[in-house]
């Protein structure tokens, strides 16, 4: 049962930023399959560490182009990055250490942090690269 759906209306208009998106919402669904499913912290600590993993390289891919651009907002869209950086190592770690299990609640966070920064902060750039010719 999917948690998150891709849909036309978060699309940013940058291809490569679109796929890193939807290759995103499908690793939080594989993510959030397996936790319905009951998987124990061995399954869920790699899914997780995966997911954390490709985000940095997203994360790292956009900071790049941004700064490539000039983007004007490239330091506060930054710290949001930062800001679920740490949280995603807080929660990688505290599974790891057995502190912390996956639940529908963290689920809920993932999905709403995607949604909201992708539909919010994402799409403050898509004009801006527009004009920069960035397809």
């Amino acid at each position: 049962m999917s948690i998150m759906v891709w849909s036309a209306k978060l699309s940013v208009g940058v291809e490569r930023f679109d796929n890193e998106h939807k290759k995103l919402v499908g690793m939080l669904n594989g993510l959030h399959d397996e936790m319905l499913k009951g998987k124990a912290n061995t399954v869920l600590g790699p899914l997780l560490s995966e997911l954390v993993k490709y985000t940095q390289t997203h994360f790292a891919n956009e900071e790049s182009l941004f700064k490539n651009h000039h983007y004007p907002n490239a330091l506060s869209h930054k710290l949001e990055h930062d800001q679920l950086r740490k949280k995603a190592m807080e929660l990688e770690v505290g599974l790891k250490e057995g502190r912390i299990n996956l639940s529908t609640e963290t689920m809920k966070f993932l999905k709403d942090w995607l949604t909201n920064h992708i539909l919010g902060t994402d799409m403050q750039y898509k004009e801006f690269l527009r004009s920069k010719g960035v397809k």
